[in-house]
């Protein structure tokens, strides 16, 4: 009996060891084997690529006034005020005008006197004149009374030319809207005092029309051999994040600013603002279109930057060297077409020739990538 128990023991321990054995193996060969290689692709399709300049920009009138004083005092009224609609010749503000009016008083008293002192020098030297004619007096006495007369015309005309000045200033403390316009900034208040010794002092600053608005940009130097005159923009503001609004370079300013060793230019937009939705000051994200294709084959850029085997993340050397081409997947198979890259955006490209099809499945990555570098396995198929 004990014979026949044995034997059959160590078949079923043998069973055992031989499972144990197969499961170990398979776990191994799981684990060692490469995982297989799987694509990441985007059809080939045709659509719009805008190349565009990003910059960042300040919305302002497009003229904006300055309205100093030429003379100095104190703001007696203020009859302008933020947001205030003025006319061409409206007075926005007063200076005291009392000292100006005395200064005008005491010349106009002194060009009375002066000329009552020429009238009598006059008829003096018409008197001399006659008397020397007649040779009653000497001749000298005519002559010095002639000089005298021309000495009293002089001081006349200077005495005239203070009052005109003494008028021009009186008039200079009417502070005037010169064209029409917006009050958009407003510097003084009533009962300060302001002086015009060494510069104008700013009072007001007015916009002629917010109806229409410009943006300042600071446009990259890179970006300014594509942008001219006449091209579109789009910007938005952090007031209407939802709102895109559209405009055209008006301008393309020559003067370069320098900001630590960063060039930019200002390239101007002009843009509509009927319903003075945009304010000066506003901060402007824009985007200047200087190039455009519409319904032309295009690829991600991710596909001209793929190789297999995700050489293309292992440097750019080799990468930026070689010809354009792009990876298909045809008959599950990677397969490389050469192309001619046309105009490209941040997103895609355009495929100007080659044997890319609409609707070709273009390869932009790849999970384990390994795979293709594992020895024993088949290349891509060229």
């Amino acid at each position: 009996m004990k014979s026949w128990i044995a034997p059959r023991a160590l078949v079923r321990w043998g069973a055992v060891v031989i499972i144990v054995v197969v499961i170990a193996l398979g776990v191994l060969w799981s684990t060692l084997r490469p995982p297989k290689v799987q694509y990441v692709t985007t059809p080939a399709a045709r659509g719009a690529i805008t190349r565009v300049s990003t910059a960042t920009g300040t919305v302002n009138p497009v003229l904006t006034i300055i309205v100093g004083t030429y003379v100095s005092g104190v703001i007696q009224n203020l009859y302008c005020d933020y947001n205030t609609q003025v006319r061409a010749g409206q007075v926005c503000a007063k200076i005291d005008p009392r000292p100006y009016q005395a200064t005008l008083d005491q010349y106009s008293a002194q060009l009375l006197r002066d000329q009552a002192i020429l009238e009598k020098d006059r008829k003096d030297l018409a008197r001399y004149q006659a008397l020397s004619a007649q040779n009653a007096i000497a001749r000298q006495q005519a002559e010095d009374q002639a000089y005298v007369v021309n000495q009293d015309e002089a001081v006349v005309k200077v005495d005239q030319a203070l009052v005109e000045g003494a008028k021009l200033n009186l008039d200079y403390t009417n502070i005037i809207s010169p064209v029409d316009g917006t009050v958009v900034s407003r510097s003084v208040t009533a009962g300060q005092t302001v002086a015009a010794s060494f510069q104008t002092p700013t009072l007001f600053l007015i916009a002629t029309d917010l109806k229409q608005m410009e943006v300042d940009t600071n446009s990259a130097e890179g970006d300014m051999g594509g942008i001219k005159e006449g091209d579109e923009a789009t910007f938005t503001v952090d007031a209407f994040p939802q709102r895109v609004f559209n405009g055209t370079v008006t301008q393309i300013r020559r003067s370069p600013q320098t900001v630590q060793n960063v060039v930019t230019y200002d390239v101007v937009v002009g843009v509509g603002n009927a319903d003075m939705a945009l304010m000066p000051g506003m901060t402007a994200s824009t985007q200047i279109i200087f190039d455009r294709r519409a319904n032309v084959l295009r690829v991600p850029n991710q596909a001209l930057r793929y190789v297999p085997g995700g050489l293309a993340t292992r440097g750019t050397g080799a990468g930026a060297e070689r010809a354009p081409q792009v990876w298909v997947l045809r008959q599950g198979q990677p397969v490389a077409v050469a192309v001619v890259a046309g105009l490209n955006d941040d997103n895609f490209t355009e495929v100007a020739s080659g044997d890319l099809h609409e609707g070709d499945q273009v390869i932009t990555a790849e999970i384990g990538a390994q795979a293709a570098s594992q020895p024993g396995l088949p290349p891509p198929r060229l």
